[in-house]
């Protein structure tokens, strides 16, 4: 029993040497015994399994784009749990994402109108500035259903708020040309963004699973 057992320890440590040790370019652990090959074996496998988790992490989240946490004002509004929170937007693409946040309903119905939503959840990687419902308040109701009801101005109008490509927020400032060709200037760091001169970002860095969002309070009219 004894030595069946050791034989069994060393033929598991052996094994696990051998798969911590694949792709380098030594043999280390080769004359190890049983007990000191399974300990070092073991702190080589967990080292690789860490770093082999953070990269992938680092890789799913869109790695820099991702590096900090939402921030702003509004932040508080959102929902702790469920889909439309921080963490359960993240899972879903831009456009659902939006969906199941409260204070983005009046986007979500323009994007629909717009015919937006499958543009946007199928793109690889974009960086919104979403009005919030606040944002459209502002315009003056007869302006804002007339932008409703004609579909080109819609689209126009919307797709001046998305940029190709994550921006996370140490990239935000300085010019950034919108998927209607317009420029989207945004201005200051830290936590402190203004875009378009007039437009404030109230909850930014807000992750979805293939957009960085920055909810602003003002409708960007393009320029």
């Amino acid at each position: 029993m004894k030595t069946r057992l050791t034989l069994t320890l060393a033929s598991a440590a052996v094994l696990a040497a051998s798969l911590s040790a694949c792709g380098s370019s030594g043999s280390s652990g080769s004359s190890a015994s049983g007990a000191g090959a399974m300990t070092s074996s073991s702190a080589m496998a967990s080292s690789s399994m860490s770093s082999g988790s953070m990269s992938s992490d680092a890789m799913n989240s869109g790695g820099a784009a991702n590096a900090s946490k939402p921030f702003g004002p509004a932040c508080s509004s959102v929902p702790k749990d469920g889909k439309g929170s921080f963490s359960g937007m993240a899972q879903d693409p831009v456009a659902t994402a939006a969906s199941n946040n409260p204070a983005l309903s009046t986007l979500v119905t323009a994007v629909k109108k717009a015919g937006l939503v499958d543009t946007l959840n199928s793109a690889s990687a974009l960086t919104v500035f979403a009005p919030a419902n606040s944002a459209f308040a502002k315009l003056p109701k007869a302006q804002l259903n007339a932008v409703l009801a004609d579909k080109a101005k819609l689209s126009t109008l919307l797709t001046g708020h998305v940029v190709k490509g994550r921006l996370s927020p140490k990239q935000l400032a300085g010019d950034h040309t919108s998927l209607a060709g317009t420029t989207i200037k945004v201005s200051g760091s830290g936590e402190k963004f203004t875009v378009d001169g007039s437009s404030n970002v109230v909850c930014g860095n807000v992750q979805t699973s293939n957009a960085t969002v920055y909810i602003v309070d003002t409708v960007l009219m393009g320029k």
